[in-house]
């Protein structure tokens, strides 16, 4: 049964490349009918696409026509762009397909509640100031991918349930990494508040999180490559963190006014994603 909700938030699809689970976010969009859709940047990914060849299979087409398909049926859809697709930057103020691009956007719910949607890398310094170090991070990667493919296909053959992440393990171990989702969450909550926003939407660091930072509302969209995570505002204006499990429900994580929900601590789905790691983010 299809759900109808107000609003549809998603990032870090990586569109043209084999890590992107496109079928899984068919399988989403399927579930989920909306008013509004915000893509909150990585949609595709232009820097694999550059340095490792382009990957589009007909799923990753199918989402793309079913993207534009609603922006041609009266659905809203806004793309703000992210560091892999920062090249759409420059056409910020204009429309394709009826997609509008802006560099970001203040989105108010249903309650009245004002939400700044950005991607995030301004607020990663790695990605600021050093993209060689991005880069390099890029390639080691698509090695993750490559290898995580290789873990998934000895554990079913070993018998061993459920899936592991490469990346959702070095999130939970490295105490640098979590120390930098935590850093990013309070510059991007800092910089709501300067907005004057209530909230901040936002994606970048594949780590999909419903929590609230200093009195203001952090959500991160997490990503379509291992999470397979998507924030929805309901028609009242609740917003609340999907991870979508692969089945014919839609499965949520939580709602605002729940706990925090990071993607590292979501069950173990069935279906095997490739990892994504938040240095290639």
């Amino acid at each position: 049964m299809v759900k109808r909700v107000r609003s549809i938030f998603l990032s870090d699809i990586h569109l043209g490349t084999r890590a992107c689970q496109a079928g899984r976010l068919l399988e989403f969009l399927r579930a989920y009918e909306s008013e509004q859709l915000f893509l909150v940047g990585d949609v595709i990914d232009f820097w694999a696409m550059r340095s490792r060849g382009i990957y589009w299979s007909e799923d990753q087409n199918t989402v793309v026509q079913k993207v534009l398909k609603r922006a041609r049926h009266d659905v809203q859809v806004i793309f703000v762009p992210g560091n892999h697709d920062e090249a759409v930057r420059e056409h910020v103020g204009t429309s394709f397909g009826n997609i509008r691009v802006e560099r970001d956007y203040l989105h108010t719910a249903a309650d009245g509640k004002r939400y700044l949607l950005v991607h995030g890398d301004e607020f990663d310094q790695v990605t600021r100031y050093h993209k060689w170090l991005a880069r390099l991070g890029d390639r080691a990667y698509a090695l993750l991918v490559h290898l995580n493919v290789w873990l998934s296909w000895l554990r079913r053959n070993l018998g061993v349930p459920g899936y592991w992440s490469l990346a959702g393990f070095a999130k939970r171990k490295v105490k640098g990494a979590l120390t930098f989702i935590f850093e990013f969450e309070e510059a991007l909550a800092r910089h709501a508040r300067h907005r004057g926003a209530d909230g901040v939407i936002c994606g970048h660091i594949h780590a999909a999180a419903q929590r609230e930072v200093d009195g203001i509302a952090y959500l991160n969209c997490g990503d379509w490559v291992d999470s397979c995570t998507a924030i929805v505002e309901h028609l009242n204006g609740t917003m609340e963190l999907v991870h979508w499990q692969a089945t014919t429900a839609p499965a949520a994580t939580s709602s605002l006014l729940g706990a925090a929900t990071p993607a590292a601590e979501f069950p173990e789905k069935s279906s095997p994603p490739s990892p994504q790691d938040r240095i290639a983010a």
